[in-house]
């Protein structure tokens, strides 16, 4: 998400959150992209509303998050990295491919989704008598 909101144009303008009779979405945030954070592109008129990137997330049934980013699309496609050890940036998509089992990314008229499955089956911590925390 901190790409999209870095490099790429916000969606725009935000639409409202809606969710149809069959939507399987757990959640979705649209997150506001604050003004001057991107470059206007030139054919954007600077009296239109400021747009954001939306964030989607659905927890499946076998225990897989499955999480998405869409905003507006930027110059260059999504793709890891091979930042150098002392570069400020450069390994966000990196450490989504080593955490994730599958990610991928989307393309529609005026915008661009990431997407990642990530495995989160909950874990209980068993409680042996008492508070865990006084253990």
């Amino acid at each position: 998400m901190s790409n999209a909101c870095r490099y790429a144009r916000p969606l725009g303008p935000l639409p409202a959150l809606g969710r149809s009779a069959r939507a399987e979405v757990l959640g979705q945030v649209l997150v506001g992209v604050p003004s001057g954070a991107h470059p206007a592109p030139a054919d954007r008129k600077s009296a239109e509303p400021d747009g954001g990137v939306l964030v989607r997330w659905q927890m499946h049934a076998d225990g897989v998050l499955t999480l998405e980013v869409t905003d507006g699309g930027s110059a260059t496609r999504p793709l890891p990295a091979s930042p150098s050890l002392t570069s400020r940036g450069g390994r966000g998509l990196s450490i989504v491919d080593q955490l994730a089992s599958d990610w991928g990314v989307r393309d529609a008229p005026g915008e661009v989704t990431v997407w990642a499955a990530l495995p989160a089956r909950a874990r209980h911590a068993r409680r042996t008598g008492g508070d865990a925390r006084s253990a």
